[in-house]
């Protein structure tokens, strides 16, 4: 019978740190939480700050202001405007039109003895 009594004595005592352990646990993991939840708001607290400092920054007044300060900008002109004739020509097209490919075209047009940069063929075993 004393064999018995010392195994449940002995199972409540597992039972009861058991019980201990996950209480401890579920602490440590709710204080966790806590401090998430704190540094969460903290930041959106800091978002918050920095849209509103963003929306003051961005405020179309304040921008007007600083660029009649800073840039000396003039209205513009309608004698500011050029005519199109005195536009520069167009340049002449390498491909010429209807060509099913226009990039072998463009290669096909390169000198093949211009230096391109590129080492020089070997001629043959020495």
């Amino acid at each position: 019978m004393r064999i018995i009594h010392f195994l449940v004595v002995c199972a409540l005592v597992y039972a009861a740190s058991y019980v201990y352990r996950i209480k401890m646990d579920s602490t440590a993991r709710t204080e966790r939480v806590l401090r998430l939840q704190a540094q969460v708001r903290e930041q959106r607290e800091a978002i918050a700050a920095l849209r509103s400092e963003w929306a003051r920054l961005d405020a179309p007044r304040r921008l007007q202001i600083l660029a009649e300060r800073h840039l000396k900008l003039k209205p513009i002109e309608a004698t500011q405007f050029d005519s199109l004739k005195n536009l520069p020509e167009r340049p002449p097209s390498l491909v010429p039109p209807g060509t099913s490919d226009p990039i072998g075209a463009m290669i096909e047009i390169v000198d093949p003895d211009v230096i391109t940069g590129s080492l020089p063929a070997s001629e043959g075993p020495r």
